[in-house]
């Protein structure tokens, strides 16, 4: 079966620097957006950033350059780079992506089971 497995998460204090990893791994044909959204308690799920397979990125607006998305293709890979980590960061990072398997005619959302990132003050 397909999944998505997200690492890298943890505690780190204000200013701190995280890399997060998602890997999707099974029977897969090809792997399009992937992205990262995260979910602080009583908050909704929001976009963190996302990228295509050959296009831009785009991110949400808090981020105000402190995050970085990037991918690697051949790994089915995504990463996010974050430095200067603010409490205000503290949620489950989820990773996401559509991917169509080996046997599916058509590519579906898949959600990671999410990785704790928590932001000391």
């Amino acid at each position: 079966q397909v999944q998505l497995v997200e690492s890298g998460g943890g505690l780190v204090p204000a200013g701190g620097s995280l890399n997060l990893s998602c890997a999707a791994s099974g029977s897969i044909s090809s792997v399009s957006l992937m992205g990262w959204y995260r979910q602080a308690p009583g908050n909704q799920r929001e976009l963190v950033a996302r990228i295509p397979s050959g296009g831009s990125a785009n991110y949400g607006d808090f981020v105000k350059g402190r995050f970085t998305i990037s991918r690697d293709n051949a790994k089915n890979t995504v990463y996010l780079q974050m430095n200067s980590l603010k409490p205000d960061d503290t949620a489950v990072y989820y990773c996401n992506a559509f991917i169509r398997p080996k046997r599916g005619l058509q590519s579906r959302e898949y959600w990671g089971q999410g990785t704790q990132v928590t932001v000391s003050s």
